[in-house]
């Protein structure tokens, strides 16, 4: 099955490379299979090596995947090169630290959790999560608090699914910690 991420997912992939594909309508597998496919025909895949791992993305309204250049992947680089040149304009391929810059503005930088008072709040999930999303936004954080948002109410089966997805954006702290710090002038 083919992952589907977010292009910032595609941000936080700063030391990472692989050949991206775009524009790749219908079925996602039946992209794999094929690249994989005539990949070792051309003899770029060696040693009956193939791309396991795709992974799709939506930018501009565009479905893309990544073939990621993982340690199993066996290429010939400078074949895929050329092929990648030569297919182009059928394929719009291009490597993921081009697509990155030119594309998505460039890598994030690894963010910090913002350090969010949830405990001794009112436990009510759409509280936290209210003042987990305000505290993302104060951060400059405003994209992570629509996709965590949109997480919680799209997947989250259960209260403590909730919870743990709030952990990912945010650094769960003591409502008494906030109220000493700003006491200290130090808001957090």
């Amino acid at each position: 099955m083919i992952k589907k991420i977010t292009t910032d997912d595609l941000r936080k992939m700063q030391n990472k490379e692989g050949l991206i594909l775009q524009g790749c309508g219908g079925d996602l597998q039946e992209w794999q299979d094929g690249i994989n496919e005539l990949l070792a025909n051309e003899n770029i895949l060696l040693d009956g090596s193939k791309f396991e791992n795709c992974l799709s993305f939506e930018c501009n309204g565009i479905t893309c995947l990544l073939f990621p250049f993982e340690e199993n992947v066996k290429l010939d680089t400078g074949k895929l090169a050329i092929w990648r040149l030569r297919s182009h304009s059928t394929f719009g391929g291009t490597w993921l630290s081009d697509y990155v810059p030119n594309r998505l503005g460039g890598y994030l930088a690894e963010q910090q959790k913002p350090d969010c008072p949830l405990i001794g709040q009112d436990g009510n999930i759409f509280n936290l999560m209210g003042i987990a999303s305000k505290t993302l936004r104060r951060n400059g954080m405003a994209d992570q608090a629509t996709e965590m948002c949109e997480r919680i109410t799209q997947t989250a089966g259960s209260y403590y699914e909730a919870l743990n997805i709030i952990g990912e954006y945010v650094n769960i702290t003591s409502a008494e910690d906030a109220d000493i710090d700003e006491d200290q002038g130090m808001v957090m």
